[in-house]
């Protein structure tokens, strides 16, 4: 199971998760992880777009507390009936709902694990990579969300 923020611009048109263009980077990683798309279930801490209009196009504002805590009930259902083994936090905000951790940098080392028993891999949104503004901090972003979910991969095949 994968877990990200919220929905983008494109997602919240299309009302599917990672449909844009993080998303199909997070498909690329996905299978380079030697994991089949088929197999992962991909979903958002929240559920609705925040935004901000900005000219006529409509911009990403991080959601506030209040918005994770009130989507927190759907998140819970969606573990409940997809049951993962491995859940990996897309991001600070992922990783906030689903286990109350606030530091992905801190986090991306360890297994955390969440209520249900799952482990949690903790990594980078993959919007990160693509919004950076160095060529090389974004070849690190993906470098390193390729090698969490080379770790998740791993795990679920331990399990």
């Amino acid at each position: 199971m994968f877990v990200g923020e919220q929905p983008g611009d494109e997602e919240d048109l299309k009302g599917k998760p990672f449909v844009g263009v993080a998303g199909r980077l997070l498909r690329k990683l996905i299978e380079e992880a030697g994991l089949e798309r088929r197999d992962c279930y991909l979903t958002n801490a929240v559920k609705h777009f925040g935004w901000e209009p900005r000219g006529k196009r409509r911009i990403h504002k991080t959601p506030a507390q209040r918005s994770v805590a009130a989507c927190a009930a759907w998140l819970d259902g969606e573990i409940a009936a997809v049951r993962p083994k491995v859940i990996v936090a897309l991001g600070t905000t992922a990783l906030a709902a689903l286990t109350g951790e606030r530091g992905v940098a801190a986090s991306r080392r360890t297994v955390l694990r969440h209520s249900t028993g799952a482990h949690v891999i903790a990594t980078y949104h993959p919007s990160a990579a693509l919004r950076a503004p160095i060529a090389k901090t974004r070849a690190e972003l993906r470098r390193a969300i390729a090698g969490d979910l080379a770790r998740a991969a791993r795990l679920l095949r331990e399990e």
